[in-house]
């Protein structure tokens, strides 16, 4: 279950960052002549009535030491004053990057469930750091908070459905390419090159679309490689160099079988030969595409 809701708070980090961000830029004040504590704290209190599902909100001085009790809505988690949080990523980070920043989920000293903190650093007029007002909230209530529509939910599950319908038909067209090759390789009256090409290119095209199902069943139903940008290409690559590799095979086999038969035919060969050299020159383009775009994108 943890690694499930983290990996799904990782997707939407970026929507969780928002709302905190607003929450606390609109209740807190920043950027004034003169900011006083007093004030501070009257923004916090009336942010514990507008946000119910909190766990704490505490305050820092520039130094990274908690300036009272934290506020929360049970009295066993008011405690804190005094104690210095200035190794916390959720400190440094905020008064490094002066803007609101989003913890990573870890475990809280108040309940030992998994938990995360924004941290929002607030400044006078001249920008000098006043203090760093934090929030601490459970995870669970953080994927409450920016979970999907209900729509847009069932849509998900409909689609990683859908995805897995299509998964396993491929497993299956796999398993009938996989018995065909290995049925015409072994089980028939001798061995001729014939038949040797043709149980490579089954085994082949097997490869290829099992390796396409199983992109399929990891990225679309579940979701483990989402965040790896080469995934599909690779996908690609191997799928396309597969199609190549089978289509290559078959026209050797069919030079070798014009070669004893009818040569007016060859012509045929050398279509299929020359849409093999046009795939190897698309796909040369498209790594070279891909390559091109990762050496800009790292730039």
């Amino acid at each position: 279950m943890y690694i499930k809701d983290i990996q799904k708070f990782e997707e939407n980090r970026y929507k969780a960052r928002a709302y905190m961000s607003y929450i606390l830029t609109r209740n807190l004040p920043n950027k004034l002549p003169k900011i006083e504590l007093s004030s501070v704290f009257n923004a916090l209190d009336k942010l514990a009535h507008e946000v119910k599902n909190f766990d704490a909100l505490y305050v820092l001085d520039p130094s990274g030491k908690q300036l009272e009790n934290t506020i929360s809505l049970k009295k066993e988690f008011c405690t804190g004053k005094g104690e210095d949080r200035s190794n916390r990523a959720y400190f440094y980070r905020a008064v490094k990057l002066r803007r609101c920043v989003l913890s990573d989920p870890y475990p809280s000293s108040l309940h030992n469930e998994l938990c995360v903190t924004a941290s929002m650093p607030i400044f006078n007029a001249q920008n000098k750091l006043e203090c760093v007002v934090c929030i601490d909230m459970k995870l669970v209530e953080i994927l409450k908070i920016i979970q999907a529509s209900q729509f847009e939910f069932f849509f998900m599950q409909f689609s990683r459905v859908v995805y897995f319908c299509f998964a396993f038909v491929l497993f299956i067209i796999t398993c009938f390419l996989l018995h065909r090759g290995i049925v015409s390789l072994f089980y028939q009256s001798g061995i001729e090159i014939q038949q040797m090409f043709e149980s490579t290119i089954a085994i082949t095209l097997a490869l290829a679309i099992f390796d396409l199902a199983k992109t399929v069943i990891e990225e679309e139903v579940l979701m483990r490689s989402k965040k790896e940008k080469s995934g599909i290409q690779k996908t690609m690559v191997r799928f396309l160099g597969s199609i190549i590799i089978a289509l290559a095979i078959e026209a050797l086999m069919l030079v070798f079988k014009l070669v004893t038969g009818e040569l007016s035919q060859m012509i045929y060969a050398i279509y299929l030969i020359v849409g093999v050299s046009v795939l190897l020159i698309g796909l040369s383009i498209y790594l070279f595409a891909v390559k091109y775009k990762g050496e800009y994108l790292s730039d």
